[in-house]
């Protein structure tokens, strides 16, 4: 685990107002640790195994807060359940229907858009709640015609 980055954050976590407690300190340790986008289940699953004090409940209602802080974002990768990340390093998701592939892309990506539609219709958009769908460029490319 990164105790710099953990420590980085809870450090925002504190200037926002927000209380370090057990069950956030797990949380965010947890979401440091992990290799990706995970779920509050499997968070859960991580943070009872150094905390089993903290309960399933707890573990959501955590989650909840430290988004309403702006410390977590949580996204739908598709028809599935809302993953978890920090949100110190924005990013975007585009999703392959086809291999499943998720990709990391800067957050300024729907910079375009975001702009176009609030000029033309006052509308700001969150892209970071949701993930494009569409196909990767070795799916794109496998079915292309012969």
């Amino acid at each position: 685990m990164s105790e710099s980055r953990v420590d980085r954050i809870l450090g925002i976590l504190r200037r926002r107002g927000g209380r370090v407690t057990s069950a956030r300190r797990g949380v965010i340790s947890a979401l440091v640790d992990a290799p990706g986008h995970v779920t509050a289940d499997d968070l859960a699953t991580h943070v009872q195994a150094t905390y089993p004090d903290v309960h399933l409940s707890t573990v959501y209602r955590t989650l909840e807060a430290l988004e309403r802080l702006g410390v977590v974002d949580h996204t739908h990768l598709g028809h599935g359940r809302a993953v978890y990340h920090l949100a110190d390093e924005a990013h975007q998701h585009l999703v392959c229907e086809v291999c499943e592939t998720v990709l990391e892309v800067p957050d300024t990506i729907f910079a375009g858009l975001a702009s176009e539609l609030h000029a033309s219709y006052g509308f700001t958009i969150r892209p970071s709640h949701f993930a494009v769908l569409g196909r990767c460029a070795q799916c794109s490319a496998s079915d292309a015609p012969r």
